[in-house]
């Protein structure tokens, strides 16, 4: 089962988990990160460096977060592929803040 981006990375986009990602599953919009389901090799090195916990393994996410494994399968095939760390959104620490991280 793939990896999925859910909504905590809303407003964030902190992309530290796309340099600790093997492959280039990491798809972005103006918002935040995308993982693409058909090349995410399941190897998990993403979750523990997202500082909003928004990454979850399909098989351990909540129920609530089911919404987002269509969402990051449709979208990321509509962005463009991010292959490095960035800067994240100006809004993100105050966004991990209200996040309680």
């Amino acid at each position: 089962m793939p990896h999925i981006v859910t909504d905590n990375c809303q407003s964030c986009r902190f992309t530290d988990c796309v340099s600790h990602c093997p492959v280039e599953c990491f798809h972005a919009d103006d918002e935040r990160l995308y993982i693409d389901p058909d090349v995410c090799v399941d190897c998990g090195a993403c979750i523990p460096v997202c500082p909003v916990k928004a990454i979850y393994d399909v098989v351990d996410m909540p129920d609530d977060k089911e919404p987002w494994i269509a969402m990051n399968a449709e979208r990321a095939k509509a962005l463009p592929v991010i292959v490095a760390k960035q800067d994240p959104m100006p809004t993100a620490e105050a966004r991990r803040a209200a996040l309680g991280f």
